[in-house]
């Protein structure tokens, strides 16, 4: 995989760079054709912690993980950590869900800025139909609480979300 490392208002040493493409790679052996697949890693600081944010994404589906701690090659262990169990965890669905090629939403544009009502970040998403369990799916693999797609079976705007017991609600407009 090919990793892209960047740090938001800090600087990522060529040590750092090297730990987390060492700790990304062992995900290689998950992938058909690793060299294909570009990882983006997000490096920063904020209130005392060190946060690793990483994103995968693949023609099928979307791998992300967050981590915040103390120390950051701490933080680097446990989002590697946490993206292999991701595709442990959900590596039968994977291959009964994608046996084709599939595009799912794909982040074309993410602006982050401030302005005086609060919202900090936009992003713009292209809408592929999807099933509800393919929904399911991608929001489990990006760690999300909720997922925005376009149903397939309605062929309306949804959000998936996940609810306080565990299980999951979707909301639909016209």
């Amino acid at each position: 995989m090919r990793i892209d490392i960047r740090g938001d208002k800090m600087k990522v040493t060529e040590s750092i760079k090297s730990y987390i493409e060492e700790k990304l790679g062992k995900l290689d052996r998950y992938f058909e054709s690793p060299e294909e697949i570009k990882g983006y890693v997000v490096v920063r600081v904020r209130n005392g912690k060190e946060i690793i944010e990483v994103t995968v994404p693949t023609q099928k589906f979307t791998l992300r993980a967050e981590e915040a701690h103390a120390d950051l090659y701490a933080a680097i262990d446990l989002v590697s950590d946490k993206l292999e169990r991701q595709i442990r965890k959900n590596k039968t669905r994977l291959k009964k869900q994608f046996k084709d090629v599939l595009k799912n939403v794909m982040l074309n544009e993410e602006v982050e800025e401030e302005n005086n009502n609060g919202i900090v970040k936009r992003k713009h998403v292209e809408l592929k139909p999807i099933s509800e369990e393919e929904a399911v799916l991608q929001m489990e693999l990006l760690d999300h609480d909720f997922y925005f797609f376009k149903n397939n079976d309605t062929d309306q705007i949804s959000v998936l979300y996940k609810r306080k017991d565990g299980s999951y609600g979707i909301i639909a407009g016209d």
